[in-house]
């Protein structure tokens, strides 16, 4: 059973993820269902993606940020364990997670604990691109101001 959802709401209020709800919408395909993660909005311009890859090392994961396309690939090592598995239940396959970033989103630094990886992502506006305040001058001279005649003056002319 399928529902469909309408994402418009959200298109409202976040910044920086207009391709991520386009992703959404379009369906989600099973085998992309692992490793599952979460993108949280830590602050107006930054976000956090956090993926759950127990079982896998820091030096067993790959983060590469090229353009506006972050790709978090992660190859397990051979067990070098003895002994009959009766049951695996921990995910041992090697993984290739793609995340399309939004113009001006950069990657920042990268956490493992726990069995999962958080990547800080931060909406970087160039200077040239934001908005600027214009300052309207006055003019201080006396002598380019034009005045009404006062009072006689006005009879006489």
């Amino acid at each position: 059973m399928r529902t469909n959802f309408d994402f418009s709401p959200y298109r409202r209020s976040t910044v920086g993820f207009d391709r991520l709800f386009n992703l959404l919408e379009s369906g989600a395909r099973e085998d992309d269902a692992y490793p599952p993660f979460d993108i949280v909005k830590d602050g107006d311009d930054s976000y956090r993606i956090t993926l759950a890859v127990a079982g896998f090392r820091p030096e067993d994961i790959e983060i590469v940020a090229q353009q506006n396309l972050l790709t978090v690939t992660g190859k397990r090592a051979e067990d070098d364990t003895t002994g009959e598995y009766l049951h695996r239940g921990i995910a041992a396959r090697s993984f290739e997670r793609r995340f399309q970033l939004a113009d001006f989103v950069e990657a920042g630094d990268a956490r493992f604990e726990n069995g999962l990886l958080s990547i800080a992502l931060k909406r970087v506006v160039p200077e040239a691109m934001k908005p600027r305040k214009i300052e309207i001058a006055g003019g201080s001279g006396d002598g380019d101001r034009l005045e009404a005649p006062k009072g006689d003056d006005r009879a006489a002319a």
